[in-house]
């Protein structure tokens, strides 16, 4: 990708100057895939619930914990723990004193590091930042020349090797799509081996089972050094609740395996309103924050000061046909307010991303992905998963939308900067230099400027008809195509220590071997 900046100035300010014409055009079309710095925000959050409604909501909260509880099925250790905490337990209810939840998150860090394989991609997570990762969890993939299929372990890898490539992402997520050409019970030994191998960003851990989460613990072992691993975060988790009111043993399981190590977890209600929560805004802002509570809670109990994110993925439904949708007034009321709870609770937040319900990258998934990825972004997000790749509900990782998204993620870099008021970002010397009827193409001050004044797009087309038409007449993900084309071809693998390498593929070949395939 190309470097950011304005478009350039007019021939004449350039002439004279060495190198010419041919060799700057060189220059900008050879492949460059640099990594941009994890956003700071300069631009204050939005706040959509005054402190009237705040207070009402977490009183409601409270509420539900106290009086409704929640549930912990077959998680007897859990009870157990819970019964210890003070906690009222009956059966498999759970019902927590008010204030006990709130209580246990206050030894949960408002901001932490995840470190990864490359020092200089390490993240912070919390505070003003925000930490951009693709998509998470399709079990089908689409690309122009294939169209819809089942994603394999060859698609996985492919879009590994483009999130490390894209500029703008911080991070390479966790499973970006579902391989199923490997077994259930060992794809995740091969996604997380890619992950680690294939990019040197930042990644996730595998919670489909307690043993597969431990396995991720263990190649991370293998990949930083165990006493890296017993002093930092090196790995984030997703840890999805049963909404409503309900914790599963799978996802607790893993809860308990990364929060003991000492590892991040996303602990994210899974809400589509009207089906899993409330159909209003301040009904659902209740169960969110309920159920964060208690799932932050719980791994402070299992080791305080573990580090979590309040983590909240809610959309709404279409009353006539049951399915999800996205981009929506409601989800982002819903999205400002919890960023507003997760603030007050002191803890770093997750949510948005670049959704959409379309079924190819058109105009709806535009609309509706970019709708919520500003939308995070103003909300005050500190990770964002799924902010590229996202295609028909989160059913499809789309090579196209990947690097449409990707692209577009630059944008929210240059909005999170805010505006410049030092003498340069005034630009009195500008003005005072061309005064009336001039322009500002040749003037001094947009000559040192012009290369980073402007967001420029890596993928969209800005040039006029008649040389689009002569090139084409491409779409936006003809042109998308092409570039994640482009990506693949040049890519390199980031260098990585032969020792732990090879660690790595012994690991993986002992621990496939130790169990049978598994597919379902």
């Amino acid at each position: 990708m190309t470097a950011t900046g304005g478009t350039e100035a007019g021939g004449s300010t350039r002439r004279g100057r060495g190198g010419g014409g041919a060799a700057r055009r060189a220059e900008r079309s050879a492949p460059r895939y640099e990594a941009a710095r994890y956003i700071e925000r300069a631009i204050p959050d939005f706040e959509v619930l005054d402190a009237e409604a705040l207070a009402v909501i977490e009183a409601n909260a409270e509420t539900v914990l106290a009086e409704i509880g929640v549930a912990f099925p077959e998680q007897p250790a859990a009870l157990a723990r819970w019964r210890d905490a003070g906690a009222e337990v009956e059966g498999d209810r759970v019902r927590l004193p008010r204030g006990l939840a709130r209580r246990l998150c206050a030894t949960a860090p408002a901001r932490f590091t995840q470190l990864a394989r490359n020092p200089a991609r390490s993240v912070e997570i919390g505070g003003r930042s925000l930490v951009l990762a693709p998509v998470y969890g399709p079990p089908f993939v689409r690309d122009l020349a294939g169209g819809r299929r089942y994603a394999t372990l060859e698609d996985f890898r492919a879009f590994v090797k483009l999130g490390q490539m894209s500029r703008w992402l911080h991070h390479s997520g966790g499973t970006v799509c579902e391989p199923t050409d490997v077994a259930v019970n060992k794809r995740h030994l091969d996604m997380l081996h890619a992950h680690m191998t294939l990019s040197d960003k930042p990644f996730m851990g595998s919670v489909t089972a307690p043993e597969r989460a431990a396995d991720s613990v263990a190649m991370a072992r293998i990949l930083f050094g165990d006493e890296v691993v017993a002093s930092n975060c090196v790995m984030t988790s997703l840890i999805n609740i049963n909404s409503p009111l309900t914790f599963d043993a799978t996802m607790m399981g893993a809860l308990e395996v990364y929060a003991a190590a000492g590892q991040a977890a996303i602990v994210s209600p899974f809400i589509v309103g009207g089906a899993m929560a409330p159909v209003t805004v301040a009904g659902t802002l209740t169960q969110v924050l309920a159920e964060v509570l208690v799932g932050v809670a719980y791994s402070q109990l299992i080791r305080p000061g573990a580090p979590v994110i309040f983590g909240a993925f809610v959309t709404s439904i279409d009353m006539n046909s049951g399915a999800p949708t996205f981009g929506t007034p409601e989800a982002s009321l819903i999205t400002w307010g919890a960023g507003q709870l997760a603030r007050r609770l002191g803890l770093p937040y997750r949510s948005a991303g670049a959704f959409c319900g379309s079924k190819l990258p058109d105009a709806q998934a535009a609309y509706e992905s970019a709708n919520s990825l500003n939308m995070g972004l103003t909300a005050g997000v500190n990770f964002m998963l799924h902010a590229c790749g996202w295609l028909e509900g989160g059913l499809v990782a789309s090579y196209e939308k990947y690097v449409m998204d990707a692209d577009q993620l630059g944008v929210l870099h240059h909005i999170a900067r805010g505006v410049d008021v030092s003498a340069n970002g005034q630009g009195m010397d500008a003005i005072r230099e061309v005064g009336p009827g001039g322009h500002y193409l040749g003037c001094a001050h947009t000559r040192a400027n012009f290369q980073s004044a402007f967001w420029r797009s890596g993928l969209l087309d800005y040039k006029p008809f008649e040389t689009w038409a002569e090139e084409g007449a491409r779409d936006t993900a003809q042109l998308a195509g092409a570039r994640v084309a482009r990506m693949l071809a040049d890519y390199e693998a980031p260098p990585l220590d032969e020792g732990v390498a090879e660690a790595l593929g012994d690991y993986i070949t002992r621990r496939k071997a130790a169990m049978p395939d598994a597919f379902a």
